[in-house]
This record gives C-alpha cells, structure tokens and sequence, in this order.
C-alpha cells in the first residue's frame, strides 16, 4: 500500500522490537501452540457431536438450485438461512411472514422480530452470514452463495457457519467450483454429502455487439448495471431525458421497503417503468423480470484503485437476464402466489416451461453501453472462473483472548493481532482472512483506557473503513462511552454530525459526501448498540435518524444535474 503500508510495517516491527525482548521460550512456545489454526472444526464440539447431512445444490444462476434448498427450509420446523446481503435475509424475512411462517430478522445493524403474532420465539430466522445462529439445534439451515468462503476478507463467515451450523441438514447454494473444497470440508468432520446439480432453466446469450454508448437503444425490460451510487442516477435521469421513460432504481443501501417497491415498478408490465438501473447486488437476488443485463462498465473501484470485474462476478450478474416472461403475470397475483424462492432469484419452475422448446421470450441477452467493455464481457461469458481452493479463516474471539494474555499490560492491541496472524499455523486447505480495517481501528482507539480485550476485539469489528474519515473522531468516542459505561444517547455523542439534517439541502457533491459519512456512523451506532446494549440505548432514534439520511440522500441524488457529456468523458477516461 505504498508509503502509508511502508509506515505501518516500520511500526509493528518497533512494536515486536520493543515487546518481542521480553518473550521466554515457553512465552513463544504458547503463542505458538494458541496460533494453531489448523483444525478450525474443533472450534464448534457440540456440532461435531451432531450427524449432519450437507446438500450443495450446484449450477449457474436461474437454474433453480436456491428454489429447491428454500422449499426444503419451509418445511422445517427449525431452521434458518443465511446469505452475504441484508437485501437477500430480508427477502427471505418478508416472504416466510408473508406464508405464515413466523420468522426473524438478524443482520448486523437490524434485528427484527416476527410480524405474526407467535407464543415464544419464532422458529425461523434469516440473516447475514456473519450473524449466522451457531449454539441453536435445528433441522435445516441454508447457507447461500457458498462460493464466497473463498473471498479474501469475508470467507471466514461462510466456513464458520457450515463447520459450526448445529443443524440435521445444511443446504448449502453455489457455484460448480466450490464442489472440491465443499467435499474436502466434509470428508474432515464427517458429514455426510449429497451434490445436487442443476442445469439454466432458460437460455442464455451475448449480443451480437454493444449500444455504442447510445441510451436510445434501449428496450423495454433491459436492465443497466453499474457499480456506484453516484453512477447509477447519473444513469437514471440520463435514460429518462433520451428515451421519455421512467427507470426503477435497484441498489443494496436502500432502504428494503422502498427497494420492493422500485422491482414491483419494473415487473409490471403495464406502466411507464419500462428500465431498470441497478448495482451489482441485482446478481444476488430479488426476482426481477429482465430480459437483458447490459453492462455500464466492465471494471470497478475494489477501494484502493479500479480493477476488471472476475470472470465469476459477469457471469452471475449476466445470469439475471432472460427472467422476462414473469412479467406478464399480473404483478398482485404474483406478490401473493410467489414462491419464496423466486423473490431470491430462482423462479418456480412453470414459469420457465416454455425455455427448452425454444421460445424465445425466455433467452437471456448481455451486452454492454460502451464498445470498448464488450471484449471483456463476451470472453468472460465463455471462460470458466478460477476453482475455489481454500476457505477463509479468522481466529475465533476465546482464541484472541487467551493470546493476548500473554502479552504485558498496554500492548498495543494492534500488535497482538499481527502477531497472531503472522505465528498462526494453517491447513493448506484454509487462508487467513485480512486484518486491514481491524488494525485501523485497532489503533484508533488504542489511547482509550479502561477497555478489556474483549471489548477492544467486538469493536474492531465494526463496519467501519479506512476511506472514511468520520471514524478518525467518531470511532474513539464510541470507544470512550464503552469504557465509561456512559454517554451512550446518539444526541450526547458530539463527534456525530447530527446538525447536517438541519441544514439546507444542497445538490452538491460536497452535502452528499457529508450525508454518507453521517450515515456510517449511525449504521456503526446500531451495530454497537446490539453488543453493548446498555451503553448505547437510544437504538430506535438512532433508526429514525437513519431513516431521515436515507431520505435526504435520495433528495440530494434526485437533484444532481448530469449531462450526457459528463458520462461520455468518463467512459473516454475508463477506455
């Protein structure tokens, strides 16, 4: 990371210097035996004394893998799914009230109880894979987009919920190549393991060129993807002025409601909202009716600089094409009938009868706006992605905790993560997940006293990044009230920029900036206040005042003037 990942190695190699003198052998020895990461599966004993069945339902998007694990999850009496979107669990939440199924909400800044009246508890529960229940028995659990136990920084969440998941059946939903990991994984605990293969339900193609960068050549039930906010209503309002039609918006940060209501707009197919503009999140999920995917571009920033999108990641965003014959069903027969596993994105499978005999109506195109990105695009479609060959790992918090007490009092908390990482031991079947934004955090509260190493390690945690300068005042301030055990009300904490909603709203790039910042501190806020419940205690305010962001960015995003100019140099730059 150039001079500031140069600057970071200079200090923890001061740190090890300085600490490191005062290690003994058996010092060393034990750190060493603690950093043992080798056997993560001992990790979970109660679910090692448990005879699992695991289904992985494999095959490309829209060929009904997800349909046949949800149709298994409703008739369960106990069970829970877990996907890598807020978006997804709160589909799955939505849909098993809706059947009359009570069900949960778990994610990491919203819990949800049961819409349905319920004695107890309800039974079911969707949530993001990192909320993932792991100390409750239950019949079946699901466990979608199993490929991403291999990402870099999230695998750990996948691995932790399939070898620590206490459930008679885990179903778990993916990609062709995770079956050899999936298998090895399996054959190391015991489990028992079904493969269940699937083939596309309707076909799908790439155009034969792309738009030329021309938003008029737009059809009705096209949907244009692109990778930021920023780029999305630069999009929408573009095709608004050049074709005099209405576009339906679709991305992860909105708020679920409004989210439903822009796919119920595009589905219908008796209205103005003929397009539809969406983030990459659209390959995740939601049952849209697109005929074609056409790509704004074929890169996007990763935060630190612009990167080719991976064969894998086309292939499933391109896979949402060829959905278009559900929307000549009438949109409120659908809301009602619809199966739970086609608000996911896998249809029932009447609705793609007509797909083998070669109806056209159901053949999915790709493409994309500009001429240069269409290479890309087409080569991606025919090239088969990289096989998944570790899982990710993070050490547990038991782990850390006992590591640490090997250190002397004010060690940097910093150090003993690096130092962790850098002595752990591991399979050659796993890969350590990254440390960036903890070490960040690490260091930004390390000058706050009174906190243990489990509260230092929960707010390591914490969805906060580097790129974000609200954390550099805001992240110890929370660290303050935890230590303090005081000073949690959202409207005592100054470092939160609540007097930006009394100012006037401005359609400058400036106002948004200052709006999303405010917006991660509040997501921060709930995210603390459902692990330090009695210091932060203000939660349905701090809600509330999510809820005023939300709709002031939306105002502010409405407002911004972007011309077709604009958008030509930026692809010219891109190319």
């Amino acid at each position: 990371r150039g001079v500031a990942g140069l600057d970071e190695r200079i200090k923890y190699s001061f740190y090890n210097h300085i600490v490191g003198s005062s290690f003994t052998e058996s010092d060393i020895k034990n750190q060493k035996a603690l950093a043992d990461l080798r056997y993560p599966s001992e990790w979970f004993p109660a679910t090692r004394t448990m005879h699992r069945t695991v289904h992985l339902h494999v095959g490309p998007t829209n060929s009904g893998k997800t349909y046949h694990a949800l149709q298994r999850l409703e008739q369960a009496e106990r069970g829970v799914y877990a996907g890598p979107l807020r978006l997804l669990a709160h589909e799955v939440y939505t849909r098993m009230n809706a059947k009359g199924r009570p069900c949960s909400l778990i994610t990491g800044e919203e819990k949800r109880s049961s819409e349905l009246k319920v004695g107890g508890n309800a039974l079911m529960s969707a949530c993001t894979v990192e909320m993932m229940p792991l100390n409750a028995t239950m019949d079946v659990a699901v466990i979608d987009e199993i490929q991403m136990i291999g990402n870099a920084e999230r695998g750990w969440a996948w691995t932790q919920a399939l070898l620590g998941v206490k459930a008679k059946e885990v179903h778990l939903c993916g990609e062709e190549r995770t079956v050899p990991l999936i298998r090895e994984l399996c054959a190391s605990v015991g489990d028992k393991l079904e493969i269940h293969r699937y083939q596309r339900l309707s076909p799908l193609e790439v155009a034969g060129e792309s738009l030329n960068g021309d938003l008029r050549k737009l059809r009705k039930g096209d949907c244009v993807v692109s990778f930021s906010v920023m780029g999305i209503h630069a999009l929408r309002r573009q095709i608004e002025q050049q074709t005099g039609r209405k576009v339906a918006t679709v991305y992860g940060s909105l708020p679920p409601e409004t989210r439903a209501q822009q796919a119920r707009l595009f589905n219908e197919p008796n209205n103005e909202y003929d397009f539809l503009v969406a983030s990459d999140a659209v390959g995740m999920g939601l049952n849209l009716a697109i005929k074609r995917i056409i790509f704004e571009s074929s890169s996007k920033f990763d935060g630190q600089q612009r990167r080719t999108l991976g064969v894998a990641d086309i292939k499933q965003i391109a896979g949402r094409a060829g959905r278009y014959r559900t929307a000549s069903f009438n949109a409120k027969a659908t809301e009602e009938k619809e199966d739970l596993a086609a608000k996911k994105g896998d249809p029932p499978f009447e609705k793609v009868e007509n797909a083998a005999s070669g109806n056209r109506d159901n053949v999915g195109l790709v493409t994309t706006i500009e001429p240069f990105d269409f290479p890309i695009v087409a080569a991606a479609m025919t090239a088969e992605p990289e096989p998944i060959k570790t899982a990710g790992l993070f050490p547990p918090s038991s782990v850390l905790e006992r590591f640490s007490s090997y250190f002397p009092p004010g060690t940097p908390f910093s150090y003993i993560l690096i130092r962790l990482h850098e002595l752990s031991q591991m399979h050659n079947r796993f890969h350590l997940c990254g440390l960036k934004e903890q070490i960040f955090i690490a260091d930004l509260i390390e000058p706050v006293k009174g906190l243990t190493i489990s509260d230092r390690n929960i707010i390591c945690n914490a969805p906060a990044g580097r790129r974000e300068q609200i954390w550099q005042k805001l992240m110890p301030a929370f660290a303050r009230c935890i230590a303090n055990q005081s000073g949690g009300s959202i409207v005592d904490i100054e470092e939160l920029p609540l007097e930006l909603l009394e100012a006037e709203v401005s359609a400058s790039r400036e106002y948004l900036v200052e709006l999303e910042r405010l917006h991660k501190g509040i997501v921060g806020y709930l995210w603390l206040s459902y692990r330090f419940a009695g210091i932060f205690t203000t939660r349905a305010l701090a809600f509330h005042v999510k809820s005023m962001v939300e709709e002031r960015i939306e105002e502010v995003l409405g407002r911004f003037s972007f011309t077709e100019e604009t958008r030509r140099k930026a692809a010219a730059r891109r190319e």
